[in-house]
């Protein structure tokens, strides 16, 4: 398993129309991410027969209630269910204060080890880095505190062309230096290419986030490239005036920060309740960025 997406809810302030508040299951070799908990999104996980105990991290992009009023219940379940495994919350700072108000009169102590990461809403920076992948967070321009987040895949090793290493009977212990890309050399001076007994890794993958936002031309840069783009497209453009009043995004926008940022494919959800029929966002969106999709509830996206 590599990166894959399960969009969990798409709606924008209410559930409606059978889709439920922003959330979101990154897999990144079966290492589970959740990004926003929308009220339901305990439901979701078990609807789409997810193991949600297998969650080790979990993104909050701000204190709008569609992006975090289910987090409690989520975390109040794990602690019901004898969860001893440490759990990694990431978010604004007030978001701790409001899970703490919420231990604290329902008098609960939680069974395992929550370990919160406060993040500035303010300027970009890297959140989260181990031996497998970096996340960054992303400054959102919104009417509260806002930010997305960019998860990069770290480069794998080059991998061995076992038969070729065997056949110069290099050691065991050359493998890690071939891994990192150096030549052989062996006692007497003779030199083997990397090129001969390595391939190339498949290319790091990557996956930005960008919650709820007004439209902003300069977030090509920080989306630049990246594989898949998931950007919020509350409305069409025809109200792209209200959009601007409640700082948020039209598909058509969404759609230009894709094609400017020259990423791979993008997904547009956070779908204002006015809208039963999402096909005119698409069609809109796609008229400037062709390969858009809708952020439907259950669908997965592979990354890369």
């Amino acid at each position: 398993m590599g990166f894959e997406l399960t969009i969990l809810g798409s709606s924008s302030a209410t559930p409606i129309f059978n889709r439920h508040p922003t959330s979101q299951l990154l897999n990144i070799r079966d290492r589970y991410f959740l990004i926003d908990c929308g009220e339901g999104t305990l439901l979701q996980l078990l609807r789409y027969r997810i193991k949600y105990h297998r969650i080790s991290h979990i993104f909050i992009s701000h204190l709008h209630g569609d992006h975090y009023l289910g987090l409690v219940g989520l975390l109040s379940t794990y602690h019901l269910q004898g969860r001893t495994n440490e759990l990694h919350l990431y978010g604004q700072q007030e978001l701790m204060d409001i899970v703490e108000i919420q231990l604290r009169v329902s008098n609960t102590t939680l069974r395992y080890n929550l370990i919160f990461h406060p993040v500035r809403h303010y300027t970009p920076e890297i959140i989260l880095e181990d031996n497998e992948v970096q996340v960054r967070s992303i400054v959102l321009n919104h009417r509260v505190p806002c930010t997305g987040f960019l998860f990069v895949e770290k480069n794998r090793p080059r991998k061995l062309l076992i038969q070729n290493v065997q056949k110069h009977k290099i050691p065991v212990t050359y493998y890690s230096k071939l891994k990192s890309g150096a030549d052989y050399v062996d006692e007497i001076g003779n030199s083997i290419k990397n090129s001969e007994l390595t391939e190339t890794p498949p290319k790091a993958t990557s996956y930005a986030y960008c919650s709820d936002t007004l439209y902003d031309p300069l977030m090509k840069e920080v989306v630049n490239e990246v594989d898949l783009l998931y950007h919020e497209a509350t409305f069409l453009h025809d109200l792209v005036e209200r959009a601007t009043q409640t700082y948020h995004t039209t598909a058509y926008q969404a759609a230009q920060v894709a094609k400017d940022g020259k990423v791979k494919r993008l997904i547009i959800g956070h779908f204002s309740a006015r809208y039963k029929d999402l096909d005119p966002l698409l069609a809109e969106a796609q008229s400037v960025f062709k390969e858009t999709e809708l952020a439907l509830e259950g669908r997965k996206f592979k990354v890369g």
